[in-house]
């Protein structure tokens, strides 16, 4: 039977990302949703690990596939990492991202941008079908901008500046957002582990 990696997400705008990451594995990858897999997950942990070890778990008890998942968030140094592991329910997880984005732009008004350091951070979790565990954690610098800019991001992508691009992180070209980020590096290192585990 033809292995086959189900990543535990429902976010379209993810699956693309990982799917472009993960192809030279040369594995079917599906969603929870396009595995036809739905299971009640309580994201109650207390790091961006131990989230999506959670949630990776969950999957596994329900289907003898590989299993992948991810939490991710960003975490801004003035607001003491907030709003780190609650990056998704940040004022509520049906509140627009235009919303939350002004809200952390109007918390950060008036603070210099030395003091606006932020960072996005993946892990990714895999149980493989003997049930080993594996985590890998991806994270890329930047500082929160003055104001939103660009259209090729989504969630906070806008209101994160990388220094050395002197540009947003919705500013980037799909192609290079993959090369740098935080879920692109972390997706780089699970597909090494895949590749030497499986």
């Amino acid at each position: 039977m033809k292995k086959r990696i189900i990543f535990a997400t429902g976010n379209t705008n993810k699956m693309k990302e990982i799917r472009e990451i993960l192809s030279g594995l040369g594995m079917e990858i599906l969603s929870m949703k396009e595995a036809g897999i739905c299971v009640d997950i309580e994201e109650n942990g207390t790091t961006f690990e131990e989230n999506a070890m959670i949630k990776a778990r969950a999957v596994a008890a329900v289907t003898d596939d590989i299993i992948l998942a991810d939490d991710s968030g960003l975490e801004i140094d003035y607001l003491n990492k907030e709003p780190g592991i609650y990056s998704a329910r940040y004022m509520g997880e049906d509140t627009p991202y235009e919303i939350k984005n002004r809200a952390l732009l109007d918390r950060l008004w008036g603070v210099p941008k030395a003091k606006r350091t932020a960072r996005f951070v993946c892990a990714i979790a895999a149980v493989l079908p003997d049930k080993r565990e594996y985590t890998v954690r991806g994270t890329i610098e930047g500082y929160i901008g003055e104001k939103p800019a660009g259209e090729n991001g989504f969630g906070y992508d806008p209101i994160f500046y990388i220094e050395e691009l002197q540009c947003s992180a919705a500013e980037l070209t799909a192609e290079k957002k993959n090369e740098l980020s935080h879920r692109g590096k972390a997706l780089r290192a699970m597909r090494d582990i895949l590749k030497k585990e499986l």
